[in-house]
């Protein structure tokens, strides 16, 4: 085991910083670049190869100008247990290779459990970068995740207050707790100007020709679908049910879907494609890189999502978001944000309030100016 050790400014420090799966890759490039400038600390870079295609993965690492792995655990893609095991085993040899003085991991996905299982367990100092956030939801594995990390960690992170509420709720000390602001919007602003001089023109998977944003597609005049919550997509009930909804919207504005390679596969095992077929302004296609996503996405009158990451870019953006979710571990973006949290049964009636005008408008939560990955490099610096 490794020593857990307070080292001084002058010493160069070792870090690994975990990145996994796509979520955690906009976190981790704006405190790379940053990292990279240190003079006390050497920032080596793990990839865990949870997601691992080009469009889930490698994409953004060129949209993103994050340097190569120094480490890439290459586990691929498994069940929530084999793929745990594989990061945990695979990351202890990097551990030990390594000698590392502090393990960063980030988000809520496998990687970020598994490695902080693994260095907690051998000592290191463990830093959770998006810490505190809670759904209060355990049927998703992301909360776990959190729960489990957050146990064991020593140092916090946080994107917004409520989080560091929840800590300190859950007996962390608030002296561990740093709220720096939100990483994922250091990349937000850092890409805004190349995301939008980023060309678009796609070939639909429902559709024959292609079509290209700014053409077939104006500013304000579509909207942007993104599922892929197994509560949502997984089954045959309420996969339906939003196929049928979206079909009817579509009816009223033309909707596209980077589709989630798991919901698309789940749209053809129950028998969908032909539905979706019929809805000439319902589009599918294939996962976007970074760029092309924000440039999609800040150029749709809303979006209408399950996911996570996109209610914090839509808040800075304030664009009108519908989160089709019981709960959000983002509340934030509610209370202050764009984002509204819905039920299926109410994305018509929500969605014309938008088209409407009455779309709901909100404000950027302190510290989410894209300088968070200068705040927490000087924290590190003197941990």
């Amino acid at each position: 085991m490794f020593p857990k050790k307070r080292l001084t400014r002058l010493t160069m420090k070792k870090i690994l910083i975990i990145a996994g799966a796509r979520p955690n890759f906009m976190k981790i490039a704006p405190l790379m670049h940053t990292l990279k400038k240190s003079a006390t600390i050497k920032p080596v870079l793990v990839h865990t190869g949870q997601h691992y295609d080009v469009k889930m993965s490698a994409q953004f690492f060129i949209d993103l100008n994050i340097p190569d792995p120094d480490i890439n655990l290459e586990v691929g893609s498994a069940s929530h247990a084999v793929q745990t095991a594989r990061i945990m085993e695979r990351f202890e040899k990097a551990c030990l290779d390594e000698k590392p003085d502090m393990v960063l991991v980030v988000g809520d996905v496998n990687s970020t459990a598994a490695c902080s299982l693994v260095s907690a367990k051998l000592g290191i100092t463990t830093i959770h970068y998006e810490a505190g956030l809670r759904s209060r939801d355990k049927s998703m594995p992301e909360e776990i995740n959190r729960l489990v990390t957050d146990a064991i960690s020593d140092y916090f992170f946080t994107t917004s207050v409520d989080a560091d509420e929840n800590l300190i709720k859950e007996g962390v000390d608030p002296s561990r707790i740093f709220m720096m602001g939100n990483l994922m919007i250091d990349s937000l602003v850092a890409n805004l100007g190349k995301a939008s001089s980023s060309q678009l023109i796609f070939k639909p998977l429902n559709r024959n020709s292609t079509v290209e944003l700014g053409k077939e597609f104006k500013q304000g005049e579509y909207a942007v679908l993104t599922f892929h919550r197994p509560s949502n997509v997984d089954s045959k009930e309420p996969l339906s049910r939003l196929v049928d909804i979206w079909g009817r919207l579509s009816k009223r504005l033309p909707l596209i879907f980077p589709v989630h390679p798991r919901t698309y596969k789940n749209i053809g095992t129950f028998g969908m494609r032909e539905s979706i077929d019929k809805f000439e302004n319902l589009f599918f296609i294939e996962p976007l890189g970074y760029l092309q996503f924000i440039n999609l996405v800040r150029n749709s009158s809303f979006v209408l999502t399950d996911s996570g990451g996109i209610q914090e870019e839509t808040t800075y953006l304030n664009l009108p978001c519908l989160t089709i979710r019981p709960n959000t571990e983002r509340p934030v973006t509610i209370w202050e944000g764009s984002n509204k949290l819905i039920k299926t049964e109410e994305i018509l009636t929500e969605s014309e309030l938008i088209l409407e005008g009455k779309g709901k408008k909100g404000k950027r939560p302190k510290y989410w100016d894209g300088q968070t990955a200068g705040r927490i490099a000087k924290i590190l610096e003197e941990l």
